[in-house]
């Protein structure tokens, strides 16, 4: 089931590579993998009758608890197949439909495939913290498939109203899932559902896991959503709406049912809403001309049925409502699908524009009236089964005088009504011939026979509800094990003298009456309803106009929230964050009831020295009139550190230190091109003695936190076990690096994403149009000799040419003859080109010898990164297209792509993330040599931290010279 779940991870990523190549015929190849799941859930199936229940686990969290484990009970053995089976059949359906469109398919099959997946994780898995985060990537992908026709504000829509919806739900899901979790002391569900905990928290827990469940499964008030969702394809209708996605809900239900539906809020919810749900969707269905919208407000009242049977929690029910389960994922995914063939094949589905499609397409119709007549509840086929064990079981309940046991009768009942009504409707919309206003008979719609392939999947769909009707014995014996886990009946109702069986035949006992009584009604509520063309609205509002309202009332607060909190100034917010942090931090001070201070005058003879020069140039900063003078003293502290660091035995630090302060000292320069000089040339700064007495509590109160903090301390810091563990385990002796690469390579990680994120935020605030690499291209249109040989070039009337017989001014970087002649220093040039080459040596030395010697990868990337800032100078923006032709981005990906391999590598071998595996040989020559795979974790934040230079330079240098050029030339002034 691992594997499986694996493969679903990995195969998506290959799907739009093979659309790409052969369209929509890798569909079938989709296929292979739900079907894969399928025969192997199929296999499993005598284990699960044994109840020898197939279990595996891998431990992915500890520290939590945390585990990927999958258990495939009864439960899980049916949605298993459900969502595996059906899979396979859209996605061969898919082949069909998709038929000569190639736009966003490689990435519609991806995402429908991963859905899958995230299907089979959802319901399989044991631990409830996985099943939550399943949870949440199938509202995700369902977002993108609802999406898949982007540029339709429908469909756009519509999408973001599913993900809002059911990302809610979720999001108070996660809350009870948290409070269950922590009152019964584990995460694994089998375990919860054994021990089955009680009391208010657990039934606070419940009602938040049942809000998430009614999210999920459009029950009211959250139905709303899947009407809008049909602006999808119709398969992700027939998949995710009829045999996943919604199904998901109703699982959980399920799951939960056997052992809370006795707890106090349980009942309540589940049947009052469901018993709505279902009269509400069956009631609107009747009034819909739209085929698909039929089908899904059908869908919304057969959602509420099922959580209604299903989350009753009595053992008859239970049986019965998985009988329900699959005879609805079965007819209501074949339904779909057909009105899928018929918009594809007519561009249409107002049942009003259609009339004698019947006759023209009979097999289509055929199996369109069988899967009905599951969904009406006819015999032979499996809905007939389970609409009449799940009156059976009501009736029970109700003649047990259960209240929650008579209006879930009477629910279903009326439920069943409707479902007669709107399913003859559809049948009559979709294939009898009609008649016009007037009485006359309507002419044939015109109907293309679809190639067969295209109606494979919803005639098999369809036939299974017959096979499975013949097969209710057989499913009986399957389905008991879990419906033994409910109670015989609810308290205070006498349990039944023989327990329920689910057969194709109980004679004539009083539930099969009942379910005949409501097909007649259906009948006539039909015909009374053919030609019924109510008002659009019968109360003033809807539960759409309230999910409207509130997406108003947010955006309304949330510009109200923004004018007042976000001015447009700098110092107003920076003054905010510091009288915030002064107030927190001073009160938990005073707070404390006592205080322990640890100081000394001094610990080295160098802060004597450095201190009161970094003390002095701070004072100095705030007197400073000009920016870069600012910049500059401000940069005499970071330097001051350099000297601390170095003087206290931190060499990497020290270093370090002295290349951030460079490169952050360049970026100030860079920027501060396009800022007036002076400071306060614009706006004078206001209010200098308020300023004064908040930087100055500021600086006290941060004194005051690092003289308590460092004080503080009880225990034995961990770090003092860095020296051994960084030799032990990471085979080095530069304790720095290591913990960096190794012992603490998750935060490494987590500083990396930073990293890339602070670049591309920089790069969009100063690209405008786009972020592509122009500049190697510019290189590439000066002459030959200068872009690949560095030829010598002349300097002529027609520009600048490669020498000839004559001589001729060396150009010593091929960027430096795109500059302005009095921009240009052919002595820096001089000294570039013969410095940057040994840079670049110098940081691969610093790279690899940073394991073991001052250094890595971060020095490493910094020191490059410095070359680059000097061929920037020396030759401009052109010159910095020639030292790096490659896109930043590139490199960043690239960098954070080795790095996240070196995690997930150790995993596939039976290690931790981030394991490291180390070799050493004796090679002739060059001695012993050893070699530690952290170092290509290294080498990941080496070619990160480049890129980060790198995308710097290209969006506050090149791309703010292009911005300046282009102003310029707009103003008349001539540019060479």
């Amino acid at each position: 089931m691992l594997l499986v779940l694996g493969a679903f991870a990995v195969v998506p990523i290959l799907l739009p590579w093979l659309v790409a190549r052969i369209g929509a015929r890798a569909f079938y190849v989709a296929a292979i993998l739900p079907i894969a799941g399928f025969v192997y859930a199929a296999v499993l199936t005598p284990q699960v009758l044994s109840g020898d229940i197939p279990f595996e686990t891998y431990a992915w969290i500890p520290p939590l608890g945390i585990d990927l484990s999958m258990r495939m009970d009864t439960l899980s053995w049916l949605m298993t197949l459900v969502v595996t089976g059906v899979g396979a059949l859209v996605m061969i359906y898919c082949r069909w439909y998709f038929d000569g469109k190639k736009e966003n398919l490689g990435q519609f099959a991806a995402v429908l495939l991963a859905f899958a997946g995230a299907m089979y994780g959802l319901v399989l898995t044991d631990d409830l913290v996985v099943l939550v985060m399943f949870w949440e990537v199938t509202s995700v992908l369902s977002y993108l498939l609802i999406g898949y026709y982007n540029k339709r504000a429908a469909s756009r829509r519509a999408a973001l109203q599913a993900l809002l919806v059911t990302t809610l739900g979720g999001l108070v899901m996660l809350i009870g899932v948290v409070l269950l979790v922590v009152d019964a002391g584990t995460s694994s569900i089998s375990t919860i559902l054994v021990e089955a905990p009680s009391g208010p928290i657990v039934d606070a827990a419940l009602v938040m896991i049942l809000v998430g469940a009614l999210s999920k499964s459009a029950i009211f008030p959250f139905h709303f959503w899947l009407p809008g969702a049909m602006a999808a394809p119709t398969p992700v209708s027939a998949y995710l709406h009829a045999a996943a996605m919604v199904k998901a809900g109703i699982y959980l239900i399920a799951r939960f049912a056997p052992v809370f539906a006795i707890a106090p809020p349980w009942r309540p919810i589940v049947i009052a809403l469901g018993v709505f749900t279902m009269l509400l969707g069956g009631f609107q269905a009747l009034r819909e001309t739209d085929l698909k919208r039929v089908l899904a407000f059908g869908t919304v009242s057969q959602l509420g049925l099922l959580t209604v049977v299903l989350g009753y929690g009595t053992r008859d029910a239970a049986l019965a409502g998985l009988a329900l389960l699959l005879s609805h994922a079965l007819f209501k995914s074949a339904l779909f699908l057909v009105v899928g063939v018929i918009d594809r094949q007519l561009s249409t589905r107002d049942l009003t524009e259609l009339s004698g499609v019947g006759r023209q397409a009979p097999v289509m119709a055929t199996f369109s009236i069988i899967a009905v007549a599951s969904m009406v509840g006819i015999i032979p086929t499996i809905g007939f089964v389970a609409k009449e064990g799940a009156l059976a079981a009501l009736l029970h309940e109700a003649l047990g005088g259960a209240v929650w046991g008579i209006v879930a009768l009477v629910g279903v009942a009326l439920g069943s009504v409707l479902t007669a009504g709107y399913g003859i409707r559809f049948l009559w919309g979709a294939y009898a011939t009609k008649r016009d206003a007037n009485g006359d008979r309507m002419p044939d719609t015109e109907w293309p026979d679809p190639p067969i392939g295209f109606l494979v999947a919803p005639i098999v769909l369809s036939g299974l509800t017959v096979v499975a009707g013949a097969a209710a014995p057989w499913l009986d014996k399957v389905f008991t094990p879990y419906a033994d886990e409910a109670p015989l009946s609810t308290p205070g109702v006498a349990a039944p003298e023989h327990p329920a069986h689910i057969a194709l035949w109980h004679g004539l006992e009083p539930a099969l009456w009942i379910s005949l009584a409501t097909i007649a009604i259906g009948v006539v509520v039909f015909w009374a309803t053919r030609s019924w063309r109510p008002a659009k609205r019968l109360l003033p509002f809807t539960a759409a106009d309230a999910y409207n309202g509130a997406l108003r009332v947010i955006a309304r607060l949330s510009v109200v929230t923004t004018s007042l909190t976000q001015r447009g100034s700098l110092p107003v917010y920076v003054g905010t964050i510091f009288i915030v942090f002064v107030a927190a931090e001073a009160t938990a001070l005073l707070a404390s009831p006592d205080w322990q201070a640890k100081l000394d005058a001094y610990q080295t003879p160098t802060q004597l020295l450095v201190a009161p020069i970094m003390i002095a140039a701070g004072l100095i900063a705030i007197r400073a009139r000009k920016r870069y003078t600012g910049v500059v003293l401000v940069s005499v502290t970071g330097l001051g550190m350099v000297l601390l660091f170095a003087t206290s035995g931190a060499p990497d630090l020290a270093l370090t230190q002295i290349l951030v302060e460079t490169v952050t000292l360049v970026a100030f320069a860079l920027v501060l091109r396009r800022i007036p000089s002076r400071l306060g040339e614009h706006n004078a700064s206001v209010w200098p003695v308020a300023r004064a007495v908040l930087g100055a509590a500021v600086g006290i109160t941060m004194a005051l936190v690092a003289i308590v903090a460092t004080s503080a301390r009880v225990e034995k810091p961990i770090s003092d076990a860095f020296p051994d563990l960084a030799y032990e385990l990471g085979h080095g002796k530069n304790v720095v690096n290591v913990a960096l690469v190794d012992l603490r390579g998750w935060d490494t990680m987590g500083e990396l994403s930073v990293l890339i994120l602070a670049a591309t935020g920089v790069a969009s605030l100063v690209f405008v149009t786009h972020r592509a690499d122009t500049l190697s291209r510019a290189i590439s249109s000066l002459p030959t000799g200068a872009t690949r040989t560095r030829r010598p070039l002349v300097e002529t009337a027609e520009g600048v040419q490669p020498r000839g017989a004559g001589g001729g001014r060396m150009a010593w970087l091929v960027g430096g003859q795109r500059v302005r002649p009095e921009n240009r220093s052919i002595m820096l040039e001089v000294i570039v080109r013969i410095l940057f080459h040994t840079i670049i040596i110098v940081s691969l030395y610093l790279l690899f010898a940073g394991h073991n010697l001052p250094g890595g990868g971060f020095a490493g990337g910094l020191v490059a990164g410095m070359a680059l800032v000097m061929r920037y100078i020396a030759g401009g923006r052109y010159e910095l297209g020639a030292a790096a032709p490659t896109d930043a981005g590139r490199l960043l990906g690239t960098g954070m792509t080795i790095a996240v391999a070196c995690a997930i590598v150790p995993v596939f071998f039976g290690d931790q993330p981030l394991t490291s595996y180390f070799w050493e040989w004796t090679v002739p020559v060059l001695g012993h040599v050893e070699f530690v795979t952290s170092t290509l974790f290294d080498i990941g934040v080496y070619l990160v931290v480049i890129g980060l230079v790198l995308d710097v330079l290209r969006s506050l240098g090149a791309e703010v010279d292009r911005q300046a050029q282009e102003a310029r030339e707009q103003q008349g002034v001539t540019v060479p």
